[in-house]
């Protein structure tokens, strides 16, 4: 027995040790976070270029009454860190899992979900207040993220939900394309448009991190993020991530974006437009082979040739031939044609409408 409990004791001896060990890899997991988790908005306050939004969270964060919500819009726009940081606000750390259920595309949410247990959420009542002493509202948020994947039957289950349950419930559908969401719904709503972030915000966005990150960074490299992500403020700051990672003590620079980004380089467009106006169509055919032989997709040149040919000096006419065969080769492409094929077609007609032009 005494043999036991000096093996039993010894053992806890051991339990103990690595404690240390744990906070500090638990230190290291907290490191470890990915940026946009990391600098995801805290509050309203945080939440960048969108206005109306944040004007009506901020009344219902002050006691006014909260609708139902609808935020649409491209994605990275801050919809869901949105809603999340008002909810936290509302509820404080405590009571925010009891008082929030959210739902994503990741989640099952045909219509047995929503009968059961959006439904079984909606009918408990908000009972409890904050620790520090604020008020808390009387009411409870399901959050259901990427609405418009939901079913249409399960959208058309939600309706009565909202209504039946609207004295202790506040729902918050986020989706990307409104038109996608049955009427009813969307009638019983407040609608918010998040609008992509204009280029000076995200700048500031993106400087603010590099400072706090203490990265080194050029004014081209920053444009670049600004230019390749469209608006798009959670795709840039995950290249500024994945740029800082692959250059830890180098520049941050535009080429190294164009390269993390997939994006093709502006000079290889730029040769391939010559050669369709000046070249010959062998000229072209080898030009075309070795862009697709490259590894580049051609939805990204056809989104880069759309760029660059609204700005050249071609009539309008001309223009709207190319931009016509574009939209074709866009839809051959999204039902699986050959990419080689259809960039080549595209550039056979920029050639002949260039020539048009001589």
């Amino acid at each position: 027995m005494q043999a036991f409990l000096k093996g039993s004791s010894s053992q806890s001896v051991k339990v103990q040790k690595p404690s240390s060990s744990s906070s500090s890899s638990g230190e290291k997991k907290q490191r470890a976070v990915p940026w946009v988790e990391k600098y995801r908005p805290k509050c309203v306050d945080e939440v960048a270029f969108q206005e109306e939004v944040v004007a009506v969270l901020k009344k219902s964060l002050e006691g006014a009454d909260l609708p139902n919500l609808l935020f649409y819009g491209p994605p990275g726009t801050g919809k869901t860190s949105t809603i999340l940081a008002a909810a936290r606000e509302l509820y404080g750390p405590e009571l925010y899992r009891q008082r929030v259920l959210e739902l994503n595309a990741s989640d099952e949410r045909g219509i047995q979900v929503i009968r059961e247990k959006v439904k079984r959420f909606a009918q408990l009542t908000a009972a409890g207040s904050r620790s520090d002493g604020k008020s808390c509202p009387p009411f409870k948020i399901i959050i259901l993220d990427e609405a418009d994947s939901m079913t249409g039957a399960a959208q058309a289950a939600l309706r009565r939900t909202m209504e039946k349950e609207s004295r202790t419930t506040r729902f918050c559908l986020i989706c990307n394309y409104v038109s996608r969401i049955i009427e009813p719904l969307t009638s019983r709503c407040s609608k918010f448009r998040f609008k992509p972030l204009a280029n000076d915000i995200q700048r500031q966005r993106l400087l603010e991190i590099c400072e706090k990150e203490n990265l080194k960074y050029s004014e081209e490299g920053i444009e670049a993020l600004v230019k390749v992500s469209e608006g798009d403020l959670r795709k840039a700051i995950t290249y500024l991530q994945c740029a800082a990672r692959l250059n830890a003590e180098r520049e941050i620079t535009e080429q190294i974006i164009i390269e993390i980004a997939g994006v093709v380089p502006p000079k290889v467009i730029e040769s391939l437009l010559q050669i369709c106006y000046k070249g010959t169509f062998e000229k072209l055919e080898v030009a075309v082979k070795d862009m697709i032989d490259q590894g580049y997709a051609a939805t990204n040149i056809l989104n880069q040739l759309h760029d660059v040919i609204i700005e050249e000096k071609l009539n309008d006419k001309q223009k709207s031939v190319i931009t016509e065969k574009m939209a074709e080769v866009d839809k051959c492409l999204a039902d699986g044609a050959d990419e080689y094929l259809q960039l080549l077609s595209l550039c056979a007609v920029i050639m002949q409408q260039a020539t048009q032009n001589t």
